[in-house]
């Protein structure tokens, strides 16, 4: 890798530095047993610019489950199958409403309200699982996020994974309500195994990052100068991740942060820079939201000192 440029690598540690002594670090996820064992203290922050310059802070190499993120790499995977049939089964409005509602889905009638959402990344994840069995479609999951980071080493937590299946009650009844409108195709059983264990996927925040620099890269993989979607959809993506990546806490990002990204209980935000760079941070301890407390400062932090808002410096 290249080094930073002298002010990104600054402003990455420098906010590390100040972050990773708060004690308002919010309430890590306990709904979902293993995530409760998580150290409270953690925090990362890495950068990875278009040229591949990395700046790394904290605890960069820490593994940790990245929970809804994974639904920004299955939503690309989704969209390249099916195109704009995609949204006959999934809208792409914000919800306002908590990450698992069902009330809304049943006013809906079935249909998900966006990609990001429990119900909505169920719904995709059915579309990918379509003509395969579950063991191939999280094979072909897990492949792509290996590709995207360029790291084989990639994998599923399974402790994670079976205690979501132990407790997954209410995105059960999410799947079998959409099941009941013809939203799932596949058997209930099978679509939500595939997706318990691709939010079970654990991941670095420098894996993350490299992760998302095809959305920062206009659709194309740096490392290979390939495409992996097409400029319009890979613009389209993070127009989603601005207006619904971090469920009913999205325009406070957006108001804050100015840059599209994606949170996940597991403490992790993946936010892209479009034509700058691909963000990750992880802070376990949530908001009210289910989002990182931490990892939302410091991302407002980061955009305000780079000048990276979408919106202008």
């Amino acid at each position: 890798m290249n080094q930073p440029a002298p002010e990104l690598d600054r402003a990455v540690k420098e906010i590390a530095d100040e972050l990773r002594v708060r004690t308002d670090r919010g309430e890590v996820a306990s709904y979902i047993p293993e995530l409760a064992k998580v150290d409270p203290s953690a925090f990362a922050l890495v950068v990875v610019d278009t040229a591949g310059n990395v700046a790394a802070a904290g605890d960069a190499d820490t593994l940790f489950s990245i929970q809804s993120i994974s639904k920004v790499f299955t939503l690309t995977l989704a969209i390249g199958k099916v195109g704009n049939r995609l949204w006959q089964r999934v809208g792409r409005e914000p919800s306002g409403s908590p990450f698992n509602s069902i009330i809304q889905l049943e006013f809906e009638k079935g249909i998900p309200r966006n990609p990001f959402i429990n119900a909505g990344a169920i719904a995709v994840t059915d579309v990918i699982l379509s003509g395969h069995q579950p063991r191939e479609a999280l094979g072909e999951i897990l492949r792509f996020v290996r590709f995207l980071a360029d790291d084989s080493s990639i994998a599923i937590d399974k402790a994670v994974a079976a205690s979501e299946q132990r407790t997954g009650f209410r995105n059960a009844a999410l799947a079998n309500y959409m099941k009941s409108f013809g939203v799932i195709e596949n058997p209930v059983e099978h679509t939500l195994g595939v997706y318990f264990h691709h939010c079970a996927i654990a991941m670095t925040c420098r894996q993350l990052a490299m992760a998302g620099r095809y959305l920062a890269q206009f659709g194309s993989n740096p490392t290979t100068g390939l495409s992996v979607v097409h400029p319009e959809r890979a613009r389209r993506i993070n127009a989603l991740m601005l207006t619904c990546g971090h469920y009913d806490g999205s325009g406070e990002f957006a108001y804050r942060v100015g840059l599209p990204g994606k949170s996940g209980v597991g403490g992790g935000i993946l936010a892209v820079a479009p034509g700058k760079a691909s963000i990750a941070v992880w802070s376990p301890g949530l908001d009210a939201s289910g989002n990182s407390r931490l990892g939302q400062i410091a991302l407002e932090q980061l955009s305000k000192r780079l000048g990276w808002s979408i919106f202008g410096a």
